[in-house]
Parts: C-alpha cells; sequence; structure tokens
C-alpha cells in the first residue's frame, strides 16, 4: 500500500470516528466541486489535477479556474478512463458594492456564445490589469514583476497569485500573506481596482449555459449580516441557486453559518477544496469537513450519467 493510499484510509477513519458509521457510508462519494488548474491560477497541469483527484479519493471533480475554460477538455479526456467524473465549471469575477465576489458556475455547456463571450470581456480586463500591477509594483521598488508574473503563468490568466509568486521566489516578501497584506490585497499599494461582471451578468451568463450558480467561499467577504442578506436575496432572485457551504477558507462556525443561510434562502450546498497546488499552502483535494445533515446537497438529483456533461 502506497502513502497515499494509508492517508486515504486514515482520513477515513478518522470520518468514522468523528461522525459515525451512518454518515461515512452516506458520503461514500467523494465531491470536491472547486479546484483549479494552471489554466488560470493553479500550478498543475488539468491532466495532473486530474490524476492527483483521483489518487486521492475524489469521485466527483469540478474544474473551475478562474474566467476561462480551457482546462477542461484535457481534464475531461483524463477523467474517463480514471473513472472520474469530471464536472466542467468556471469561477467567474463578479463586481458587486464595491467588493469582488466569486461565482462558481457548475456543469456548464462550454461552447455556450453567451458564456464564451462573457468570459473574453473579462480575460480582456485581466490583460489591462496585469500591466497595471506590474507599473504600480514597480513604483514601490518591485522590478521585473509583470514579466515574472507572466512568466510564471501556463494559461491565459495572470492573476495576483502569480504576483505573488514571483515575489516570494525573487525575496521581496517572505510569503503570501504578506505579498497580498502589503501590495497586492484591495487597497494596498499595488492593488488594481477593475469592474468585473455584474452579479445578475454572471448568474445569466452560467443560466443560459445550462449551469448552476454557485457563490464561491461565501465567508471570506466579510459582510455585515444585513448587506449579506440583501446579496443573498439579489442572488436568488437573478437564478443562482447554490452556496459553498464547505470550502477550505471556512472555520466550522462559518460552515454552520452558511448552512443557515442556504437553509433560509433555500440554495443548494456545495463543497469544495478550493485547490490551488500541492505544497501545503493550500487544501488538498478532497480533504473537506462534512456537509451538515441538514443541507440539501448541489449534486442531488444529479444523474451522472446524463445530465454531468463532458463537454
Amino acid at each position: 500500500m502506497n502513502s497515499e493510499s494509508l492517508k486515504m484510509l486514515r482520513w477515513r477513519y478518522a470520518i468514522i470516528l468523528r461522525f459515525g458509521l451512518r454518515l461515512y457510508i452516506n458520503m461514500t462519494l467523494c465531491y470536491d466541486l472547486h479546484s483549479h488548474s494552471n489554466a488560470s491560477d493553479g500550478v498543475l497541469e488539468p491532466a495532473e489535477l486530474v490524476k492527483r483527484a483521483h489518487s486521492m479519493g475524489v469521485n466527483v471533480l469540478a474544474l473551475t479556474d478562474h474566467d476561462v475554460l480551457d482546462g477542461i477538455e484535457e481534464a475531461r479526456n483524463t477523467a474517463i478512463p480514471l473513472g472520474l467524473v469530471l464536472v466542467p465549471g468556471v469561477e467567474i469575477s463578479v463586481s458587486w458594492r464595491r467588493r469582488v465576489i466569486h461565482v462558481i458556475g457548475l456543469n456548464i455547456d462550454v461552447e455556450n456564445s453567451a458564456l464564451l463571450q462573457g468570459l473574453t470581456g473579462l480575460c480582456e480586463k485581466r490583460q489591462w490589469r496585469t500591466i497595471e500591477l506590474g507599473k504600480r509594483l514597480e513604483k514601490v521598488g518591485i522590478m521585473g514583476a509583470h514579466k515574472g508574473a507572466v512568466g510564471l503563468s501556463k494559461g491565459r490568466i495572470v492573476s495576483r497569485t502569480h504576483f505573488a509568486r514571483y515575489m516570494v521566489d525573487q525575496g521581496y516578501v517572505r510569503d503570501f500573506k504578506a505579498a497580498f497584506k502589503r501590495y497586492l490585497g484591495q487597497g494596498k499599494k499595488a492593488y488594481v481596482d477593475c469592474e468585473w461582471a455584474t452579479l445578475e451578468e454572471a448568474v445569466g451568463w452560467i443560466i443560459d449555459a445550462g449551469g448552476q450558480a454557485v457563490i464561491a467561499h461565501p465567508a471570506r467577504y466579510k459582510m455585515g449580516r444585513g448587506l449579506f442578506n440583501e446579496f443573498l436575496s439579489i442572488f436568488k432572485a437573478s437564478g443562482g441557486c447554490g452556496i459553498e457551504v464547505i470550502s477550505s477558507s471556512h472555520s466550522q462556525q462559518e460552515i454552520m453559518t452558511m448552512a443557515g443561510y442556504a437553509q433560509q434562502y433555500e440554495l443548494l450546498a456545495s463543497v469544495g477544496s478550493d485547490f490551488h497546488e500541492p505544497t501545503g499552502r493550500w487544501a488538498e483535494l478532497g480533504r473537506m469537513a462534512v456537509l451538515p445533515s441538514h443541507c440539501v446537497p448541489i449534486w442531488q438529483g444529479w444523474e451522472q450519467a446524463q445530465r454531468v456533461r463532458r463537454a
């Protein structure tokens, strides 16, 4: 038995000890519906990502790269012989009340013209932001950041994560956290404000592509209760149907809070590691908390042979 198989057995045994055998049986299929490849700001090739997910015991994986669909075909072709279900997805950048929100689309038609046109516009905005970020970092003494970030990216998307990697590699900052806290985070020295899709646009593109719109890592946005209720009301009225209750960035208390909002607004509950790379800085594929029992999972009613498209 290899080390990864042993880790999987230990993880399953820990779940049984903590939550009981009955709950373990009910979660035999492992869903991870939020992950990134190097088509956006992840490190692994789409094929490598799928193979790693399979080795970690994931049965159903959504590839949800930022604002692009470029990795889905490769991921799908790798998933089929492994018996892993690949859910075509995307994570769309949204501007709402001077905040950047991420909305995930699951089970999307990757050839849908409205979605593709919308994502093309977002990629053009990202290209402008990349150039501007490099200029602002140069003004504060961080030289070569634009070229360095572009060199670290493997796809069309150059993100703040690539800039952070460059800054860490070159010794300008200690770690990713410092890069965002000092330079790249909202309101910091090199932050570039950008108008992304509206909430209604993003949800509309996803629905037009036959998909399900899900709010990604909702606790991260740090909204007050009143503002968050307003946001959820607009999201639901726009056609959104899901919320990421389980996210690697959520504490146990945040999980229960989001489960409560899911119940209040009759939203389906999603789970996602938000995996980016296998270095320890990000959560591992498939390694997530258990969905609270009163939540209705986003995959309820999925007929994997028919509804989960193989793009």
